[in-house]
């Protein structure tokens, strides 16, 4: 039977984690309390990002490490990029297997609050002016992110388009050379500018960006469900990178 660790973070996915994870320091011999393997402490970390759970209620028992040192550890490996670095190595897998689509990419943003604030946090418009961030991201025909970054949530959308497709990093392919480009990219309305059009149009990107006053957004939008799919499951995560204001991939832009 497997167990809850073996289910949450499977041998594929730990095989690549730990081609990412830097080493532990070492402790001078018999100094302090023996540290947690990192599969149990990774495992915990995607409990809590999944379930919804705080850190505090984490239920150490399943785990073996508490909710403070899934915390603390994950806070040191945000540091490091892990997750920036694992997100690459994920994609490139899935590249090599061919079972990224790239025929149609879809870009959305979704609002968070920060309380903490921090560098990557602005006051929310739609908010009462509260602190925020904001995360947007590209994702591929079935959802999958393949650009992400993070802004204060006073950054309008389309502010956000250009920096994240530049930021789609060069994936690999069943066959050919490494990709990094998608054929057609679906947005909403917030995104209808005639610059943001022209950019695409001149790095053979067909745009599909629903115009103001003129296109439904019933009928474009029903290319952009995964992505707004993807951006409720980010939306429910409470340990995103970002959520006090760091940036999670690498893609930040100040408001």
């Amino acid at each position: 039977m497997v167990g809850i660790v073996e289910r949450l973070v499977p041998d594929e996915l730990w095989e690549l984690f730990q081609r990412v994870v830097p080493e532990a320091p070492s402790r001078p011999q018999g100094g302090g309390r023996r540290r947690h393997g990192d599969r149990e402490v990774l495992a915990a970390i995607v409990f809590v990002a999944t379930s919804g759970c705080t850190w505090q209620q984490l239920p150490s028992a399943s785990f073996g490490p508490s909710g403070a040192t899934a915390h603390r550890r994950f806070s040191e490996w945000s540091k490091a990029r892990v997750w920036a670095k694992l997100h690459r190595l994920v994609l490139d897998e899935l590249g090599s297997r061919g079972e990224l689509d790239w025929s149609r990419c879809a870009i959305d943003s979704v609002n968070m609050r920060a309380l903490k604030k921090g560098d990557l946090t602005g006051p929310n418009p739609v908010d009462r002016g509260k602190y925020g961030s904001k995360i947007h991201l590209i994702a591929e025909r079935s959802g999958l992110p393949i650009s992400v970054g993070i802004s204060g949530a006073n950054l309008h959308d389309s502010q956000a388009l250009i920096p994240l497709v530049k930021g789609i990093p060069p994936i690999r392919s069943r066959r050919g050379r490494r990709r990094r480009k998608p054929a057609k990219l679906h947005a909403d309305k917030g995104y209808d500018y005639s610059h943001l059009r022209q950019w695409l149009r001149q790095r053979g990107i067909q745009q599909r960006i629903a115009r103001k006053g003129i296109e439904s957004s019933q009928r474009l939008g029903r290319h952009r469900w995964t992505v707004e799919r993807t951006m409720c499951a980010t939306r429910r995560s409470v340990c995103i990178p970002g959520s006090a204001g760091r940036d999670s991939e690498g893609g930040s832009w100040a408001g």
